[in-house]
Order: C-alpha cells, then structure tokens, then sequence
C-alpha cells in the first residue's frame, strides 16, 4: 500500500515507537499543555502544533483517548478532515473491573482497534467494526535466559516490598524470590516511546512470578518471555491466554500449586529451560513485529481504501 499521512496524538508512547516502524508518516499533534520534547522520535514521527493542524492533509485519523475523540478532533480539526477514515485504539479494558460498559466510540465509520482480546471482551463495542490487533515489541538486545541462579525473579518497584503485596510476602516465605526493581510501568498502555528495556539480571533467576491480578498485558512477562525465561502467575486476565501451562510457565490461582511448580523449577533447570524455551516462541509470535505491522498495514488499509463519505454540512 502506498505511504499513508496519519494524524495521531503522543499518549502511549511505547505504542507510537512500535507504530512507528510502518512505512507510513505520522504526525503527532502538540499543544502547550502537551509538549512534544525530549523523546525519542523516529524520521517518520513529525510534531505538529495544533494550530497548524487545520490547514495540513491527511489520510487517516488515529485516536488513543476518549478526549481526543470527544473532544480534541472538534476542537483541531476541520469538518472534511473529521470525515477522514479513522481508527481509535483501545489500550485498555473497562475501568473498576466493570464489564459490557459502552465505549465511548459510538459511530459505525470508526474502526475500533483493541490491543487484546479479553479487552474487546469486557466492552460493549456497540455497532463499531472491531479488530484486535497484539501489542507489538522487540525481543529485548543481548539478553538470553541462562537461570543458574536457583532463585525466582520479581520485576516491580519498592512499593512491591510493602507488607500489603499479601501473595508476594506469602510466597517468599516458603520460596527463594527476589525483587529486581525496573523503571517502566507494569502495563503497556503506559510504557514510554523507547523500547521496553527489561533488567539484564533478570535472565539469571530460574523463573519469573508475576502475581498481578491486571487484566491488561504486561510488558515485563512478554519482555522475560522473548528473553527464554519461563513465567509463573495468577490465571486472570489476559495472562490466561498467554502462559500455557507444562509449555511456557505455569498460571494458577490456587498457591500450593504455584509453590510446587516454582520448587520444580528450582529443582530441574533442565525443564525450567525447556519451558524457557517454550516461552520464547510463544512470545514472538503472539507479540513479534512482523505479525504487529502486517495486521496494522492491513487495518489501514481496510479503511483507507473505503469510499470517501459525503459531506454532510
């Protein structure tokens, strides 16, 4: 398909990053309550004020946010332009574990764009067409599972120590876990627009645990994954499709049997590498660029090459 000029918003900067590796021009609106310094962009990320926005042309319209739905494209953009093929990406499920709450994203013209399956799940999308399109990411440089240490890994910050992180506290007195603390954020749709970088030590530990209850994706289990680490975690959410028990890592949500498949790791590195492994390839195919950017070049181009709408003014 041809290079496409698409008007879009900086929030979820990780998002962009990868976005931003189609052959195609985006243009990323600032305002002075948004500044546009200091990041990462790539040639084809070009800042571009609000004021300006009016009088530029574009072939396509990528919201992240209700407010740049709601409210930013009225307030920016010229009627013709509102009318352009737009695709609104939902990064996350409804908020307060409420499920089939309507999206705010009323208009059969828009695609709806969801980052995971369970996400689509949980929100009443209405009359929209809806796509789910996998996070993308870059299997982390010069990392590669080895886990001679026979001790499990925990990727958070020091709020992760407090006595309140009750499954964290009760399973480090009956198994070896380590907290390494990191500096990105434990859900993808706040990750910042440089690659996620996941702490070279943690290549070392037998096995990741990651016991939060999110419904989200989580880049530090996708990261220690694409590195060969086998995972072990609670079954909700979106970790319900991503760890395969005896394949990948093990999910539960009974602790006696996440105690005894973490005291089998410590025992077998053997299986635990093995289960690395297994881990390894699901990641990269479920989250690997190549499969993120054809499904993205072919959801572009499913509205791009729609009809124009009629004016309607």
């Amino acid at each position: 398909m041809r290079p496409l000029r698409i008007l879009t918003w900086q929030a979820h900067g990780g998002y962009l990053h990868a976005l931003s590796q189609l052959p195609h021009q985006f243009y990323l609106l600032t305002d002075t309550e948004m500044p546009c310094t200091g990041w990462p962009y790539r040639g084809n990320i070009h800042p571009l004020p609000a004021e300006q926005a009016r009088t530029a042309e574009f072939d396509c319209i990528l919201f992240h946010q209700p407010e740049q739905y709601l409210e930013e494209q009225h307030r920016y953009l010229s009627a013709p332009q509102r009318r352009l093929p737009r695709i609104y990406v939902e990064h996350a499920a409804p908020a307060d574990d409420q499920d089939g709450v309507r999206h705010p994203v009323n208009d059969p013209e828009v695609l709806l764009v969801h980052v995971a399956s369970y996400n689509a799940l949980r929100w009443d999308n209405g009359r929209q067409t809806v796509r789910v399109i996998n996070h993308g990411m870059q299997a982390p440089a010069d990392l590669d599972y080895c886990g001679e240490r026979q001790c499990g890994v925990v990727l958070g910050n020091r709020l992760w120590s407090q006595p309140a992180n009750d499954i964290y506290q009760q399973l480090r007195q009956r198994i070896p876990l380590e907290l390494v603390p990191t500096q990105f954020p434990a859900t993808l749709e706040h990750t910042h627009c440089a690659p996620l970088q996941l702490p070279a030590r943690t290549v070392h530990y037998r096995f990741l645990f990651h016991q939060t209850h999110s419904h989200t994706l989580e880049p530090c289990v996708i990261a220690a994954m694409m590195s060969g680490i086998p995972v072990i975690g609670m079954a909700s959410g979106e970790m319900a499709s991503l760890v395969q028990n005896g394949m990948s890592g093990y999910i539960e949500t009974d602790l006696d049997k996440l105690v005894a498949h973490m005291q089998e790791l410590l025992d077998n590195p053997h299986y635990a590498f093995a289960l690395g492994r297994g881990a390894q390839r699901r990641a990269r195919q479920r989250f690997g660029m190549p499969r993120f950017l054809t499904d993205w070049n072919a959801a572009l181009q499913s509205v791009t090459s729609l009809p124009a709408v009629q004016s309607r003014d």
